[in-house]
């Protein structure tokens, strides 16, 4: 039998060509036993336990159970009934009766637990290397560290071991990893996956991540486990959309190029560089900014209120077995002890002035794009140097729960010396699906292998056609599309991009006269009409309401007839707004017309 590629995708797919789960679960232990590395997993369920979890799914059934006989592990910090949970501390263990949210909902989707995997003591480094347990090697090199906390995690999914892991990410445990071993990590919007049945480290930070080999895949553990669940105080309802394309034009802010931070890594500086290149050919509009805030808002985390918080987590423990921890991870969080609640607000006053000062940057774009690390570093030097070296490698990933962010770490290609290249993408709370929307086109254009498996990247179609339930189709023909003046309305209000299309040939477009913002006007004629580019949004009933509620006269809302034979609701002009309009039909689109329009005001500039 031909070799089991386990991104979802192929791996259903071989199900269904009759590949059994004893097959899959087989694989699995021969990935392990060829991987021959100790620190990936702390705990392993023999194979009898998969079957068993297996044989409660039934019958192959990837629509009922859209994670049917997916394997994978979790980060040994987040329960699982039955197996051990140990922070990586031995002396801490102890079984759960119960799952975890996340674990419980993922399994009832059809996915199975492989094992728990090692990683950074109490979930404290983004190194990989301070446990009790052996090292997880790195994927790609073993002379590298692999990257923590969820460091085995990580690893097991980089050798196709599991098809996706769970790990958690408080300071970028689960985007540093991801990063250094050529992977996907989607660390979502605090609160959007329960906390419950997780060891905390900061419980007002704290978020399950996913690791997987696809941005697809990704975000499909992301949509199935995802949901507000009142037994974490700090779980809130975020929606996930359909996974669909992103919006043509987008602004993404990059860290200005006096800021930027590599400790001396060319290689890493000049992926960096590669990668903003690929952004601009995806059509992205790069936005310097200045970085120095976002740092000062990321030094927070090690300071005074967050530290506490760690020692808050585990203070019982470590008060009656300070000996028992990681040398590392008891000085880190030991320092708490000096701390007042003096010093806690004091950093949580600094904090608030940091969101109130970054809050108009923030919002000035739609995305952020910045290194995932700022360097590789060997493991001999993080365990020379264990303090510094962590602290660099959270350059870019400290400030972005304490800003309320999501983000996803994708690769994107190679640097000069063959070492993994990777990007974050950062958006506002709730633009989970905005940043793996990027982040899919980002990993295509790559063409990198996934993970360290060799496996070439599946092709997949997005279903961007395809209406999502109670969502409303707005056709937008111009200050609204991506990128324009007023695309920021329909953000505002949720909005989510579906496609880019055409109207019938039906149509004429004008430039109107006297209006504050340049805009268009479309309107619908018997003969000479044309195809128009248009965009389709898709609001939520109450927020299409609010936003037809206001547009101005002479613009109003009305039916379109679109080229795949679709209608949908739209902008159109009365008759009486096209007085002094100039008819710019011929340009095909209000995209094309204000290009064409800047090329020639260019011109006659020089």
């Amino acid at each position: 039998m031909s070799e089991i590629r386990f991104d979802i995708g192929s791996l259903h797919a071989a199900y269904a060509a009759g590949v059994s789960v004893a097959n899959m679960i087989d694989t699995v232990h021969a990935r392990i036993a060829a991987a021959d590395d100790p620190g990936i997993f702390i705990h392993l369920a023999a194979k009898a336990e998969m079957l068993a979890q297996a044989q409660k799914l039934g019958p192959f059934d990837p629509a009922g159970r859209p994670l049917w006989g997916v394997p994978f592990a979790v980060k040994d910090n987040i329960d699982v009934a039955g197996m051990p949970t140990t922070a990586a501390c031995a002396e801490y263990a102890y079984v759960p009766e119960h799952d975890a949210t996340v674990v419980a909902r993922l399994k009832a989707a059809g996915a199975l637990v492989v094992g728990k995997t090692n990683l950074d003591q109490f979930a404290t480094g983004l190194v990989g290397v301070r446990t009790p347990y052996p090292i997880p090697r790195n994927a790609v090199d073993a002379s590298l560290v692999p990257g923590g906390s969820s460091s085995g995690s990580a690893v097991a999914t980089a050798r196709g071991i599991v098809s996706f892991a769970l790990g958690t990410d408080t300071a970028g445990s689960g985007r540093i990893p991801a990063g250094l071993n050529n992977i996907v990590g989607l660390k979502p919007t605090v609160g959007a996956l329960s906390a419950a049945g997780v060891v905390p480290a900061c419980r007002t930070l704290d978020c399950i991540s996913v690791f997987a080999l696809t941005v697809d895949d990704a975000y499909a553990v992301f949509g199935v486990a995802a949901a507000k669940d009142a037994a974490d105080a700090y779980s809130r309802a975020i929606k996930v959309p359909a996974f669909a394309a992103r919006p043509p034009v987008l602004s993404v802010g990059v860290p200005a190029k006096g800021d930027l931070k590599f400790f001396g890594d060319a290689s890493m500086q000049a992926g960096f560089e590669t990668a903003l290149g690929l952004l601009e050919t995806l059509g992205c509009r790069l936005v310097e900014i200045p970085f120095g805030d976002f740092y000062a808002t990321a030094n927070l985390l090690y300071e005074g209120a967050w530290v506490a918080e760690r020692y808050a987590a585990v203070r019982d423990f470590m008060d009656a077995n300070e000996a028992a921890m990681h040398p590392v991870t008891r000085k880190i969080i030991g320092g708490a002890r000096g701390l007042s609640a003096a010093d806690a607000f004091k950093g949580l006053y600094a904090l608030q002035a940091c969101k109130a000062k970054l809050a108009s940057v923030i919002a000035s774009v739609d995305l952020f794009c910045v290194p995932t690390a700022p360097t590789h570093y060997a493991l001999d030097a993080v365990l020379a140097d264990p303090i510094t070296t962590n602290s660099r490698l959270g350059t870019y990933t400290n400030f972005v729960n304490l800003l309320d962010m999501c983000g996803i770490a994708v690769p994107t290609g190679k640097r000069h010396d063959g070492l993994p290249m990777s990007v974050t993408l950062l958006g506002t709370a709730g633009k989970d699906w905005l940043t793996a929307a990027l982040a899919r086109d980002i990993h295509a254009a790559s063409g990198l292998p996934l993970g360290a498996t060799g496996w070439p990247q599946p092709g997949s179609a997005l279903p961007g056609n395809i209406a999502q339930d109670q969502t409303i189709d707005l056709v937008v023909v111009g200050a609204h599309l991506s990128g324009m003046p007023l695309n920021g309305q329909l953000r505002d209000l949720g909005a989510q991009f579906s496609r880019v299309t055409k109207t019938t040939p039906a149509y004429r477009l004008y430039a109107l006269a006297g209006q504050s913002v340049p805009k268009p006007g479309l309107v619908r004629v018997s003969r000479d009409g044309m195809r128009i580019d248009v965009e389709v949004w898709r609001l939520d009933p109450d927020a299409f309401g609010r936003f037809v509620a206001a547009i101005p006269p002479p613009l109003g809302v009305g039916t379109i007839e679109l080229e795949d034979g679709s209608a949908a609701k739209g902008f159109l002009v009365e008759t009486a707004g096209l007085t002094d309009a100039s008819d710019i039909s011929a340009y095909g689109g209000w995209r094309s017309f204000v290009r064409c329009d800047q090329e020639r005001a260019n011109l006659l500039a020089t």
